[in-house]
């Protein structure tokens, strides 16, 4: 008796345990909601000052460690600033078709799939690409530390 009494109690103890688990697994998903739309929106913020060439604004949002990844080759933060600063490539539009964010910590990753027209060289070119955001936060702050493009074989 003495044993189903102390084999209850312990199942009522780890029913309770499990279920306090799983409310502190859903509410930071529930939470992410506000900082998901918070990337999306910092996101759309830096493709209109890419396309606007706001050097400054995007000086202030990307990470002095950050990373660029285009079909070219890698960037520093100051090449890539560089690089809008001179116009050597120009993003004039950018048509954002789907995008999605998840969060690992204090580390954001937005990917969007996008049909982009930038002048190159002189040379206007369109392509798709899958573009990978990585955001990390520092001081409260979300800072972009790695972009780069995947083209899409499809149009």
């Amino acid at each position: 008796m003495k044993v189903s009494i102390l084999g209850l109690c312990l199942l009522i103890m780890s029913v309770q345990w499990c279920w306090a688990q799983q409310k502190n697994v859903n509410a930071p998903a529930m939470s992410s909601k506000n900082s998901e739309q918070e990337i999306i929106n910092l996101s759309k913020d830096k493709w209109r000052w890419m396309s606007e060439r706001k050097v400054d604004s995007l000086a202030a949002l990307f990470h002095e460690e950050a990373v660029f990844v285009h079909m070219g080759g890698t960037m520093s933060k100051n090449q890539e600033l560089d690089v809008i600063r001179s116009g050597m490539i120009h993003y004039k539009n950018v048509e954002i078709q789907e995008t999605s964010v998840r969060f690992i910590g204090t580390t954001a990753i937005l990917l969007n799939k996008i049909r982009l027209v930038a002048v190159v060289g002189g040379n206007e070119v369109t392509n798709p690409f899958v573009v990978t955001e990585v955001y990390v936060q520092q001081s409260g702050t979300w800072m972009l530390a790695s972009l780069s493009f995947t083209r899409l074989l499809t149009p």
